[in-house]
């Protein structure tokens, strides 16, 4: 049984009716729907986000408010929700269609599939900064993933970033120092991917007999240990760095511990700031 939350900042009926009618075309799929209307505010997005992410569900919404909408994709992000805009497509459309002039509004057509350019965005930068790539550049991520060879970098970003987050992965050459740029960005957004030598050890087996490479000691279990702990030291010598075992992990496991991680320390610095402001009050 999926939760579906309809969302919307009128009585949402027209929602409801449109995912209905698409519900048709899968016959058989159990779907509980959870019509959500009335919701104008930040808060009462936070608590649907917060129910639908509890309940395993996903958002419908029509939403209109610039500020809602916006606020809508945050926290669908933050909380590893999935929300499907329905508003946003049609009102485009509507834009270059009924508009007498599309130069006379600046940026509506962006602004209204403000998801769609974040995901080209995301992607286009996940693949940009990918494997060590531009790495003077890796400040701007709002996630950089580092660890040794195969601790699944380069999937996890390309899975992160089509959930709308700016992502850069770096690689740990043993004995090797790390580029520049891991230093002088914010130190809380870097992830650590740690793992088990024996597992790491198979998999780069597997992979070099089914391509048949040759990979030397790469593979070997003594070096891939050596690797591990050099990388180890490494994060262990950046404190602010979050270390994340990836062992025996699905992609999408490793994803939303990191978005959760994400999320506390997001909401830290909230109620930090909020503490600031009483300071100076």
């Amino acid at each position: 049984m999926y939760n579906v939350y309809i969302v919307s900042d009128g009585t949402g009926k027209t929602a409801e009716l449109a995912l209905k009618s698409a519900l048709t075309q899968f016959a058989g799929i159990g779907v509980m729907i959870n019509r959500k209307p009335g919701i104008i505010n930040e808060q009462q997005i936070d608590e649907v986000v917060e129910e639908a992410e509890k309940n395993n569900g996903f958002i419908v919404h029509t939403l209109v408010s610039d500020k809602t909408r916006a606020h809508m994709l945050m926290q669908g992000r933050l909380h590893n929700v999935e929300t499907i805009d329905i508003m946003g497509p049609l009102l485009s459309r509507l834009s270059n269609l009924l508009a007498v002039s599309p130069s006379q509004k600046p940026g509506l057509f962006n602004h209204l599939n403000e998801a769609y350019f974040r995901r080209v965005e995301t992607m286009n930068f996940a693949f940009k900064h990918d494997d060590g790539l531009r790495t003077a550049e890796i400040g701007k991520a709002e996630i950089v993933l580092v660890g040794v060879s195969r601790t699944f970098k380069t999937p996890l970003s390309i899975y992160l970033a089509f959930k709308g987050w700016l992502v850069a992965n770096v690689p740990i050459v043993f004995n090797m120092p790390i580029p520049d740029g891991l230093h002088e960005m914010d130190q809380s957004k870097v992830f650590y991917l740690n793992t088990n030598a024996k597992r790491l050890s198979e998999l780069r087996n597997v992979r070099s007999q089914r391509f048949g490479e040759q990979t030397g000691e790469y593979s070997t279990y003594e070096y891939v240990r050596g690797e591990l702990m050099y990388g180890r030291r490494i994060c262990t010598n950046h404190p602010g760095w979050s270390n994340i075992t990836v062992t025996s992990k699905s992609i999408e496991e490793i994803a939303s511990e990191i978005i959760a991680l994400i999320r506390t320390k997001h909401q830290a610095g909230l109620e930090m700031d909020l503490q600031d402001q009483d300071d100076e009050a």
